[in-house]
């Protein structure tokens, strides 16, 4: 186990928490794993070797610690001042997909892109929409993720998640209440896996939908570029790139942070930016969209952590 002391208060912290199988890191720098490439350190780290190591961590953890869960980080902003408390890292032990008849299922640390190549390849439809959309499962989930014709809520049967206090649960689709962008499961659920319904079709008609969406993707969105995706979820009735548009911020720049001119409700990390730059700019998108059109955007990318001069959480 490592620790390092940040003003004794890492130490303290690593010190209180249950013993685990897994991989727990003090002081650990957050912006190297997300696609932004920015943000502050976690104060822990904690990669959990399965879900039995995860549950009976949460079950030991200090009720006054805060436990914050990534992905692969895909759609996620780490403020500049980094994330206090634990945050918990899905890696390879929950990373598994297999089939079973016309049915998959996947943890969620899987790839969506690695989930819709497997059902390719066991000749199953209907999951092609999830090579689309670039992060892992459980982030799918959370945010009932969509693209390309198709969402979660179309195809999941169950998913499975660990609470705060180290306790299973299984959910049925019902019970997830899914909708756009949204999951009605409490919060602090951290999903483990996830088992989805597909149908029988031909190999090759399904490898050659997956071939259309990534070339459409890399089309129209700057798959190449420090960005987290799509910035802003659509307001019912409209598109947010039109709305981004519209107020003329297709390409406007905050320091190091800009505005796509390929696609504007992308947002890119130039080489320089901050997180601050990159928020900043958000809001400021917002700002302009509310006063020309008197529609309020919703963030679509999670943003986490303290700005450097804060020494309470950001909103």
């Amino acid at each position: 186990m490592e620790a390092s002391a940040r003003g004794g208060v890492t130490t303290q912290l690593i010190e209180r928490l249950p013993p685990v199988r897994g991989r727990l890191a003090a002081d650990v720098p957050l912006g190297p794993m997300t696609w932004f490439r920015v943000g502050g350190p976690a104060e822990v780290l904690f990669r959990p070797a399965d879900a039995e190591d995860l549950a009976g961590f949460l079950a030991g953890c200090p009720d006054d610690v805060p436990v914050t869960v990534i992905g692969v980080a895909s759609n996620l902003l780490v403020r500049d001042g980094g994330v206090p408390g634990v945050v918990i890292r899905l890696g390879g032990g929950f990373a598994g997909i297999s089939v079973d008849g016309d049915s998959l299922t996947a943890g969620a640390g899987a790839l969506d892109l690695n989930v819709a190549l497997t059902a390719r390849d066991a000749a199953l439809a209907g999951l092609e929409f999830l090579s689309g959309i670039p992060g892992s499962i459980g982030g799918a989930v959370r945010m009932n993720g969509g693209a390309y014709g198709g969402e979660i809520v179309d195809v999941i049967l169950e998913a499975e998640g660990v609470d705060r206090r180290g306790r299973r649960h299984r959910y049925d689709r019902a019970a997830l209440d899914l909708t756009y962008r949204h999951c009605g499961v409490p919060d602090d659920v951290i999903f483990t896996a996830a088992r989805f319904q597909g149908r029988r079709d031909d190999a090759a008609a399904i490898a050659a939908r997956i071939e259309a969406i990534q070339q459409a993707r890399a089309d129209s969105q700057p798959v190449r570029a420090r960005t987290g995706g799509s910035t802003f979820a659509n307001p019912p009735g409209h598109k947010a790139w039109q709305l981004i548009d519209q107020a003329g911020c297709r390409g406007l720049t905050i320091g190091g942070a800009q505005m796509s001119e390929k696609h504007c409700n992308f947002m890119l990390n130039l080489g320089g930016a901050t997180a601050h730059d990159l928020e900043s700019l958000g809001e400021e998108v917002r700002r302009r969209v509310l006063e020309t059109s008197g529609i309020s955007l919703r963030w679509e990318i999670r943003r986490i952590g303290l700005p450097l001069s804060a020494g309470s959480e950001a909103a």
